[in-house]
């Protein structure tokens, strides 16, 4: 079909969106903002699984409820309980849940069940043309990264890192859902720190690394993830952005290695800005010594004289912030806080 038959049949041609060619072929596709469909109680959401398989069923029993209790209606995907291997299903199976979803006028958001790995073998099989036709919320974090950068690399789609369905839902996740989601506040991410009778802070401490302030679209994710699917039509564009990164059981020395893919495939030299949230289980090996994170850290951020800070609630942890990858945002260095500066939703 030609582009221009294609994009009046999506009653584009007098809209400011930009004309999409979905070639997942063209690594030089260049998407604009493209804003998710706003929910409310009382909407159904759908429950996919598009990474591992989940081994206990107490698992799909608890996202099943945290969501209701949330306001939602439940729909789980045709392959949710599915397993191949380590897998929730084939790939098809899995991308097919995915397609489904988005394609389901029923269904107004869409939530990962968990994460693990798998998520990237998928991304050939999306249908970016009924993403982009249906755009709804999409929300994980970790594995799911592959899958917020795809779908903002190849649509724009604003989509969630945060919570999975079967994560914790503790009283700060739910407030702050409700905020954006709801409520469709314009949020500051900004650290809580938990009651404590020692002298000093020491829970989700922020670190400055470099002072100041900027604004920028916010693209990032699980580090792991995010360089695995470097090079690819799959990798979003950083130039003028601000990314943020987080990680779980990597030794340093594999932190430095994923790091310098990041300055080799020049995403560290376009961005604006930079945020490091949680490593959890990232402490040094055995061996001859080790660098140590900070280390790590400076060694490539500093460099850039661009603002930055480490320690923010991004990561596998159990109070998480629900960052909008693709929002456009203000970050101060200093007071470690993300505000969005526009709505992330469709008015």
């Amino acid at each position: 079909m030609q582009k221009r038959a294609f994009l009046k049949s999506l009653g584009l041609l007098a809209g400011s969106l930009p004309m999409l060619s979905f070639d997942s072929a063209n690594p030089a596709f260049d998407p604009k903002t493209l804003l998710p469909k706003a929910i409310k109680k009382g909407d159904t959401v759908g429950l996919v699984s598009p990474s591992s398989a989940t081994a206990d069923r107490m698992q799909f029993t608890y996202a099943k409820e945290a969501l209701e209790a949330l306001g939602f209606k439940v729909k789980l995907g045709k392959s949710l309980m599915n397993r191949r291997g380590h897998l929730a299903g084939t790939d098809a199976e899995r991308a097919g849940d995915i397609n489904e979803m988005f394609a389901d006028k029923e269904v107004k958001a869409i939530v990962s069940i968990r994460g693990g790995s798998g998520a990237a073998r998928i991304l050939p099989l999306i249908d970016y043309k009924a993403i982009f036709k249906n755009p709804k919320p999409l929300l994980g974090y970790s594995d799911i990264t592959a899958l917020h950068c795809a779908i903002q690399a190849q649509t724009g789609l604003i989509t969630f890192h945060g919570p999975m369905g079967s994560g914790s839902w503790n009283s700060f996740n739910v407030e702050q859902f409700e905020k954006i989601f709801f409520k469709q506040e314009k949020v500051t991410f900004e650290n809580i720190h938990a009651e404590s009778d020692d002298l000093v802070i020491k829970s989700n401490r922020i670190q400055t690394l470099k002072s100041g302030k900027v604004e920028g679209k916010i693209l990032g994710g699980n580090l792991t993830v995010l360089t695995a699917i470097s090079g690819s039509p799959y990798y979003p564009d950083f130039k003028d952005a601000i990314l943020f990164i987080e990680d779980i059981g990597e030794d340093p020395y594999k932190m430095d290695r994923m790091m310098s893919t990041l300055k080799l495939n020049g995403t560290l030299d376009q961005i604006k800005g930079f945020i490091f949230g949680q490593c959890s289980e990232c402490e040094p090996g055995g061996g001859y010594g080790s660098l140590t994170l900070d280390q790590v850290l400076d060694d490539y951020i500093l460099p850039l004289k661009i603002p930055a800070y480490s320690g923010a609630m991004i990561g596998h942890i159990s109070k998480q912030f629900i960052i909008p990858v693709g929002a456009k945002v203000a970050m101060d260095a200093d007071k470690g806080t993300i505000s969005l500066l526009e709505s992330v939703f469709q008015q």
